[in-house]
This record gives structure tokens, C-alpha cells and sequence, in this order.
């Protein structure tokens, strides 16, 4: 088997990045590292973090059933910085985790999804980067839907969490404003394709739009 490539998955908030991930690991068997989804379960399970977290957000970040999720949470979004000091707690063991995993993979690509790929360093522990993107509002109305929240409270998140920034610097970037386009399957497979070029080709960024 060629050498693995990794392949980091990105995009603002209700750009549909789960749906990409899924359509990756269904359509062309590419195993996918949820990072949002580990980060939680580490923080939940983790001593380490657990003892951290205590020092930097206080003792009632964990309560009798593990994590006080929404505590966590309004520390993170309460402060800019707040988001930044927890990070250096939790993203290098979701790191390090990713690296384990993806030794563990039998594929010759895997891929990582998170929505702070460049805030977390993690793009430099990827080959490529796919940035997904919609209009705003699109993803407005997914995450309102999504997560039964306010518009106020969604674009609270999207000025906390802002990716778009990072599209020039996106490998491959790819329109997600209809999830059920027939074309967006035939532009999966064209990135896939180039993946699977030994070495991967690329001659200039890859936009693809439908």
C-alpha cells in the first residue's frame, strides 16, 4: 500500500461538514476523525484534561455525571482568549488520539474534520486541506434547525468561529449550498481522484462549484 495521505475537512458553521464526511466515508470509504466528537469524549474521560480544566474554568466544570457541557461552553464563548487557554489543554490530546487512529486505519487516505482546523494547528498534520463552504444564510438556517437555536445565538457562534478566513489557504474547496446536488458527489470523486494520484497532482487550487 502507498503511503497514507491525511486530508482535513473544514468550513463555518452549518456549511455541512458532517454531510461531506459522510458522503467520504459512505461513497468512497475514506475513514473520518470527528474531532468535535472526540474532543468531547476525551474531555468527558480524560484525567488529565479533567484536572486542567478544573484549574482553568473551576470545579464545577465536571459535576456527579462527568462534564458540565454547558458550563464548558459558556466559558469558551464568554471570552475570545477563554477559547484559546482550553485549547492548549484539549487539542493536543485530540491530537495526539488522531495519530492513533489513523495508524490504526487500513485505507490509503483518512480525514480529519474539524471546524477550527487552523486555530488548533491541526492543518499542519494534514497533507490537504477540503474547505466547504455556503452562503451564510444557509448555514444559518442549518444550525438554527440543527441545534434549535436562535439566530442570535447562531451568529454569536459564527463571530467566535470564523474559518471563512482560512478559504485562500484551503488545498480544495468545494460548494455545499445544496446538499442533495447530483453534482456534488461527481466533485468528491474528482478531489478523491487526485488523492489517489501517485504523487497526488494538483497543478493549482481545486474550486469546485455546481
Amino acid at each position: 500500500m502507498n503511503e497514507r495521505l491525511s486530508i482535513g475537512i473544514t468550513g463555518g458553521i452549518g456549511c455541512g461538514k458532517s454531510y461531506i464526511s459522510k458522503v467520504l466515508s459512505a461513497d468512497f470509504g475514506i475513514p473520518v476523525y470527528d474531532c468535535d466528537k472526540e474532543a468531547k469524549r476525551l474531555t468527558a474521560s480524560s484525567g488529565e484534561i479533567r484536572r486542567q480544566l478544573v484549574s482553568l474554568v473551576g470545579p464545577d466544570v465536571y459535576d456527579a455525571s462527568g462534564l458540565n457541557r454547558q458550563r464548558l461552553a459558556d466559558y469558551l464563548f464568554a471570552d475570545a482568549g477563554h477559547a484559546r487557554r482550553a485549547g492548549a489543554i484539549i487539542h493536543p490530546a485530540v491530537l495526539k488520539d488522531f495519530h492513533a487512529w489513523a495508524e490504526k486505519q487500513q485505507q490509503p487516505i483518512v480525514a480529519l474534520e474539524s471546524a477550527i482546523l487552523f486555530e488548533s494547528g491541526f492543518n499542519r498534520h494534514v497533507d490537504y486541506v477540503l474547505f466547504v463552504d455556503a452562503p451564510e444564510g444557509t448555514r444559518l438556517r442549518r444550525a438554527m434547525q440543527r441545534d434549535s437555536a436562535t439566530e442570535a445565538q447562531v451568529r454569536a457562534r459564527m463571530k467566535m468561529q470564523q474559518p471563512e478566513q482560512y478559504r485562500s489557504l484551503a488545498d480544495f474547496i468545494i460548494d455545499n449550498s445544496t446538499e442533495k446536488d447530483p453534482k456534488l458527489h461527481e466533485h468528491l470523486a474528482r478531489i478523491v481522484s487526485i488523492l489517489n494520484s501517485q504523487p497526488p497532482t494538483q497543478p493549482e487550487k481545486l474550486v469546485v462549484r455546481g
